[in-house]
C-alpha cells in the first residue's frame, strides 16, 4: 500500500505542476478515516450509498479525491487532500474539530460472498499503515 501511496501521490504532483513552476502551490496529502456509514448486509446489483468522515487539518486543506483501490473482493480507501501552501495570498488556520462527511457509490455486481473494505486511518508508530477493515456479506 506504502509504495502505491508513494507513486499515486509522485504521478498527481506532476500531472498538477508545470515544468517550469519552482514554486508549487499545493501538495496532496492523505487523510485519515474517522468514521463509515455502511450497510450491513449487500444485496446482488444494488448500489449503496457509504458515508465517511475525515477531519480537516486546515482551511487549507481541501478534498481532492478518493483513493479506491479494488482487488477481489477487497476494496482499499483513503482520502486524498489538496493542501495549499501558506503564503503572501493565502492564509491557513489551523482547524482542531472541523469534520467532513462525503460519499461515495458502491455498485454489487460480482458474485463475491462478501466485501472487505480496508477504510485508511494513518500510520502507527512503526511506520505502518492501518486500517479500519469491514467485511460486509452479500445475501
Amino acid at each position: 500500500m506504502k509504495k502505491k501511496i508513494l507513486i499515486t501521490l509522485i504521478l498527481l504532483s506532476f500531472l498538477s505542476c508545470s515544468i517550469d513552476d519552482d514554486n508549487p502551490t499545493f501538495y496532496f496529502e492523505f487523510i485519515p478515516i474517522e468514521n463509515i456509514v455502511i450497510p450491513e448486509t449487500f444485496e446482488y446489483g444494488s448500489v449503496y450509498t457509504i458515508e465517511y468522515s475525515y477531519f480537516k487539518h486546515s482551511t487549507c486543506h481541501h478534498f481532492n479525491d478518493l483513493f479506491y483501490e479494488p482487488f477481489n473482493n477487497t476494496r482499499t480507501v483513503a482520502v486524498i487532500n489538496r493542501v495549499y501552501y501558506e503564503d503572501t495570498n493565502v492564509s491557513c488556520e489551523e482547524l482542531t474539530d472541523q469534520i467532513e462527511t462525503r460519499t461515495f457509490q458502491f455498485h454489487v455486481t460480482t458474485g463475491y460472498d462478501s466485501y472487505v473494505f480496508k477504510f485508511w486511518q494513518g500510520v502507527n508508530e512503526e511506520g505502518e499503515d492501518e486500517y479500519l477493515i469491514i467485511e460486509v456479506p452479500v445475501e
